[in-house]
């Protein structure tokens, strides 16, 4: 156990780091232009000391605000504990937000700084700067096409770190007894809550829950201080701040950055990342594309794949069972590995994975019983913003259809009406300017999460779906929307979907999102011709791909939650339109009422749906699409 988990706030385990590995070992590295660039512990810790003074000079007082709005890169952590060490509380905001979405971020927090990371995100601001009064500065670290901007709000990043060194050189010593006045009890960072049933929270975190979340997550896992993390989740997301930011600090494991979002499978790669975190939209994503790719290869291939996949159930089932796997399934999991797995897992990436992780929505079980069959070491999590790290798999006690035991620290009961309640070292400090929403969810110690769920009789825990989201049919039987909904993105052919049901209602339907990439090389392999999303999303063709797919998740469902008519949406669900949050999770309420009148169709017995939406274009332009949606049976005639 290395000394620095005993630090109360995170610049203090900067500087101890920085004290124990010096310019010795790599504490960061980001791919630019081709090339790995490296920082050591010596940089990192020197890049935060010098950007804090220069915050400082600028104006930055203990106890402000500073928004964050960038990819990841190095430039983020070094900003974020910059930001701390001189007392201030970071705002993580999403790099996908629109400018009024960035305003109300900024605005509700009382952000005097904002640190961009280039023109895209500078723009924004720029279009908001005259209705936030108390933003000072916008600091950009991505010079790139913002050379000939002269608004004198605007400073680079580089400016500010060279104000800082100027800065110290008439006041030493000051950045280090800012690091040493820091305590635990100190706000850190606030995370923003998705949102899925109104405008997002900012959940109050401090040093001490922070830390507490990295802790307790390296204390399962041993992350040595050797192996590489990829950064990929948003900072912004209470995960990165847990695994990422706290993690690496706690661990000393080097933290790699993707060169651009769309290059993050070939980084991870290249890098041989030994620990990953993926949302569940991203291991379905990656599933969705290992079985596009075994459906378009050669017989041989298809046969091995076939042959062996059934013996990596086998021994994942097993060990999900707690059962010894024998000899003979060992040797025939090893001859596997070498003939199938070996090369598949390097194909996407993931051949040296030591400890993959997923959370933040439900997954479906089959998912990660898949990868853990080719031999992907794949653990579901439960935590949130609120109540931090909840459950973790430990070891070789993976259940797919459970988010793990409950962390040491942690205390989880259940409502008497189901809801998960949570208690412990890593709850939040409450709602920023929400006295009233603090209340109703923190209640004598105790964080209620508006989860439904179940505790098994060894301790795991599943969770169902939201309470709120829990759906009665006419007939009195109720059913999660969400759990066929997971099922059906393990889809190949399925990007997003939207299972309905109410009280009014006699069976469950489905609005489903083709995933364009799969459905498009399935239909050019049968020549069958198309133009657009829309066009294809309703040739009978697909509609039909479609309807087998939800014919084979029903066989897992009870009868009465089985999805009876189906409809392919015109067009992708889209967080831009309010339709999905910022971590790709369906605002449920707002997406049945945006599409009332084709749920209304589909229980009226109509075979078609003229639909006019809405739709807004990545510049702000607004406009409308029109096209005719059918109406399908699950069961055909």
């Amino acid at each position: 156990m290395i000394a620095s988990i005993a630090a109360p706030t995170l610049p203090k385990l900067l500087k101890q780091n920085y004290e124990k590995y010096g310019g010795k070992k790599v504490a960061m590295r980001v791919k630019e232009f081709g090339i790995w660039q490296t920082y050591t512990w010596k940089d990192y810790y020197q890049k935060v000391k010098h950007f804090s003074l220069g915050l400082i000079s600028l104006g930055l007082e203990a106890g402000d605000k500073v928004a964050i709005l960038g990819e990841n890169k190095p430039q983020w952590y070094w900003a974020e504990l910059a930001v701390q060490a001189a007392g201030g509380v970071v705002i993580g905001i999403f790099t996908d937000c629109m400018p009024h979405e960035v305003k109300f971020y900024v605005e509700h927090s009382d952000s005097k700084f904002v640190i961009a990371h280039d023109q895209e995100q500078v723009d924004k601001l720029l279009q908001i700067k005259e209705e936030l009064p108390l933003l000072k500065k916008v600091i950009y670290w991505d010079p790139k096409g913002v050379w000939n901007y002269e608004d004198p709000i605007l400073i680079s990043f580089d400016k500010v770190i060279e104000l800082g060194k100027e800065y110290e050189e008439h006041h030493p010593g000051v950045f280090e007894e800012n690091v040493e006045r820091g305590s635990g009890e100190d706000l850190a960072v606030f995370c923003y809550t998705s949102g899925t049933t109104g405008l997002p929270k900012a959940a109050m975190l401090k040093h001490n829950a922070a830390i507490q979340a990295g802790r307790s997550w390296w204390n399962v896992d041993r992350w040595r201080e050797d192996e590489q993390y990829v950064s990929f989740l948003p900072p912004a997301w209470i995960t990165e701040q847990g695994l990422g930011i706290a993690g690496s600090l706690v661990s000393g494991m080097e933290v790699s950055f993707p060169e651009e979002p769309e290059t993050v499978q070939e980084n991870i790669r290249e890098i041989g990342a030994q620990i990953l975190f993926w949302g569940p939209r991203n291991w379905e994503s990656v599933n969705r594309l290992i079985q596009a790719k075994i459906i378009d290869t050669t017989w041989f291939n298809r046969f091995l794949y076939h042959l062996f996949l059934p013996v990596g159930y086998k021994v994942t089932d097993l060990q999900a069972a707690r059962h010894k796997v024998n000899w003979f399934w060992r040797l025939l999991y090893s001859v596997a590995q070498w003939m199938v797995f070996r090369d598949l897992r390097d194909k996407v990436g993931l051949s040296k994975i030591r400890a993959a992780y997923t959370a933040a929505a439900p997954i479906s079980p089959d998912v990660i019983r898949f990868f853990r069959a080719i031999g992907v070491n794949i653990k579901q999590l439960y935590g949130g913003s609120e109540q931090g790290l909840v459950t973790l798999h430990r070891g070789d006690d993976v259940r797919p259809e459970t988010s793990g035991p409950v962390m040491p620290g942690v205390e989880v009961r259940l409502s008497e009406d189901g809801e998960i309640i949570v208690k412990g070292e890593n709850l939040f400090s409450g709602y920023y300017k929400s006295p009233e929403a603090t209340q109703e969810k923190l209640k004598s110690g105790w964080y209620y999460t508006g989860d439904f769920g179940h505790i098994t009789e060894d301790g795991h825990l599943i969770v169902m779906d939201r309470m709120s989201d829990l759906r009665q049919l006419s007939g009195g039987q109720m059913f999660s929307p969400q759990y066929a909904e997971i099922r059906l993105r393990f889809s190949p052919y399925i990007k997003d979907a939207l299972a309905v049901g109410a009280e009014d209602k006699a069976y469950v339907s489905a609005i489903v999102n083709i995933d364009i990439d799969n459905v498009g090389r399935w239909a050019e392999a049968r020549r069958i011709a198309y133009t657009t999303f829309t066009d294809l999303s309703q040739k009978p063709e697909v509609i039909d791909l479609i309807r087998k797919e939800i014919q084979r998740i029903n066989r897992t469902l009870p009868e009465w939650a089985r999805i009876k008519k189906f409809a392919n949406l015109h067009r992708e669900f889209d967080a831009d339109e309010a339709e999905l949050t910022r971590t790709r999770k369906i605002k449920r309420t707002f997406v049945e009422e945006r599409y009332k009148d084709l749920i209304d169709a589909i229980y009226s017995g109509a075979v078609e749906m003229a639909v006019e939406a809405p739709i807004t274009y990545r510049d702000g332009r607004k406009g409308t699409i029109k096209t005719a949606i059918k109406i399908n049976s699950v069961e055909q005639p």
